[in-house]
């Protein structure tokens, strides 16, 4: 059995792995806990904990694993280049699971989206559309951010470079380099991702909707169980999926 602490337990997708977990006879959650609770006296009965709560505590939470040898599960996403230094820095010390998005079709959709690039070729313009609930706090999403970083390395592109939020005002016509971003909100949608590939004549759209939290809930869980034994490293979905 793999006992698991939720980080992040109060919200959405916290509340989410625990109902999942509770279905799961092969996992128990041995601990909850939220932002500004002491996690400290309860790391040692786990084998892996679960970070959905917030960017700017996950370094700060994986130091803590790092320092009582416990995997860990990254579902925060929104953090800057320090933090995601911070971070990376420590899987040498531990194997960790982060990914954008732990959902199944999601991650189909990542491996479709860098095959469809690769095959189509640079004749084809790139956007990438998000939407999301009303409450989410960052845009793009993280799911709509690996989208894209899947097209720059297909393009052997920097995509800080080559990315475009929006269009506003006389911007002059589209350029072939340029990768659309476009984040939409509005009620409580959990998530629509498209990836959009449009040349004359034709497009091609890559669509993924989510109707439950419950998808990426049990993802992670999955993640959970797969990390635990694994050497230390950074891992992703593609990774558990075997989609490497």
């Amino acid at each position: 059995m793999t006992r698991i602490i939720i980080h992040g337990s109060k919200g959405r997708m916290g509340q989410a792995l625990i109902a999942c977990a509770a279905r799961n006879p092969e996992l128990r959650v041995a601990g909850e806990a939220d932002q500004g609770d002491d996690i400290r006296s309860i790391i040692a009965g786990c084998d892996v904990l679960i970070d959905f709560s917030f960017h700017a505590t996950t370094a700060g939470v994986t130091a803590l694993c790092a320092l009582h040898k416990k995997a860990i599960v990254i579902g925060t996403t929104g953090h800057t280049d320090a933090e995601k230094k911070t971070i990376t820095g420590l899987a040498a010390q531990i194997p960790m699971v982060w990914s954008s998005n732990f959902s199944t079709g999601v991650n189909t959709l990542f491996w479709l989206t860098r095959k469809a690039a690769e095959i189509l070729g640079p004749g084809f313009d790139l956007e990438v559309v998000e939407l999301h609930h009303r409450m989410k706090k960052d845009a793009p999403s993280g799911t709509a951010t690996t989208l894209a970083e899947i097209l720059a390395s297909v393009r052997k592109q920097q995509l800080a470079e080559v990315i475009r939020h929006g269009r506003k005002g006389i911007v002059g016509e589209r350029t072939a380099a340029e990768i659309g971003m476009h984040a939409l909100r509005g009620g409580d949608v959990v998530g629509d991702h498209t990836v959009m590939f449009a040349a004359p004549g034709e497009r091609l759209e890559l669509t993924h909707k989510a109707a439950s939290r419950d998808t990426f809930a049990n993802g992670a869980l999955r993640a959970a169980q797969w990390v635990v034994n694994k050497p230390p490293g950074l891992y992703d979905m593609q990774d558990v999926l075997g989609l490497k």
